[in-house]
């Protein structure tokens, strides 16, 4: 079952260091673009995974998770929910501690399938506003 309780998501906040954005986006006026410059500036080391860009927000864009040199803790994904059972596939090869689907990001069987796997599952929130409630 995705974690939701307000303890959880502190401690998730707290450990993270690494965040790969799946759908990270060069556009500005995208969501995806927006939180990933706001957890940047809060010094989470953010990697954009977008195969449509070499580069966003100054930072090496690359086209999969599996391409991704180092350790991810959470994986954001910006991605319509038909997409996100590969996703999961890719956070769980990687070893990543946390998949985190955004606000309207809703996929059962993936959760479940993560969830099997040993990763934390938050799905249809926000890390952005779960950040601005509970990091004060």
């Amino acid at each position: 079952m995705p974690v939701g309780d307000d303890a959880t998501l502190t401690r998730i906040l707290r450990e993270t260091k690494t965040i790969a954005v799946v759908g990270a986006s060069a556009k500005p006026w995208r969501d995806s673009n927006s939180i990933a410059e706001f957890l940047l500036l809060r010094g989470y080391d953010v990697i954009p995974v977008n195969p449509n860009y070499k580069e966003v927000l100054g930072r090496k864009c690359y086209p999969a998770l599996q391409s991704v040199p180092g350790r991810i803790d959470l994986v954001d994904v910006f991605r319509n929910p038909e997409g996100v059972e590969e996703i999961v596939e890719s956070a769980i090869e990687i070893k990543a501690k946390t998949i985190w689907l955004q606000l309207g990001v809703v996929h059962p069987r993936a959760a479940h399938k993560a969830e099997q796997a040993g990763l934390t599952v938050v799905m249809d929130r926000c890390i952005a506003i779960d950040y601005r409630r509970l990091m004060k």
